[in-house]
């Protein structure tokens, strides 16, 4: 049995130098906004379709968002919730030591006191969307990261 590689605990951040003045929640938020955009693109294990397939139409739907997901799988990201080419990009690009994401959604977000204050909705999700699409192709196009 392989150990499971974790992306990100949103008590990471919630644990961790964390504003006082919103709530835990928000530290669910911007990796929410990660696995919606992850299931937008279909880039989710089997495993993680069966166990979750009615939020996922939910999700679709744009009935709950992201970050509600994030939350319900108790605000953790790991490998075995992604297929392969998911978790290429995602080790690429969502890796908070040397990946871009942070930095993306900082600069998409840049008005706010701290990466923690942006609001789970969907505008605000498209936005970032839009910034993960373009790194994604990237990824495909530069790095041939799926051939």
């Amino acid at each position: 049995m392989s150990d499971v590689f974790v992306y990100d605990k949103a008590k990471y951040h919630y644990q961790s130098e964390f504003p006082n003045d919103i709530s835990s929640d928000q530290a669910f938020v911007h990796t929410g906004m990660f696995l919606g955009w992850l299931i937008d693109n279909n880039l989710f294990s089997k495993e993680f379709e069966e166990e979750t397939q009615i939020e996922i139409n939910k999700f679709k739907q744009r009935e709950i968002s992201g970050t509600h997901i994030y939350m319900c799988w108790d605000g953790v990201l790991t490998d075995d919730m992604l297929n392969d080419e998911g978790n290429k990009f995602a080790k690429s690009y969502f890796d908070f030591g040397t990946g871009l994401y942070l930095k993306d959604y900082e600069e998409t977000f840049p008005n706010l006191e701290t990466l923690y204050h942006v609001n789970d909705n969907w505008e605000n999700y498209f936005k970032i969307k839009a910034v993960i699409d373009k790194r994604y192709l990237e990824c495909k196009k530069i790095k041939k990261l799926f051939s």
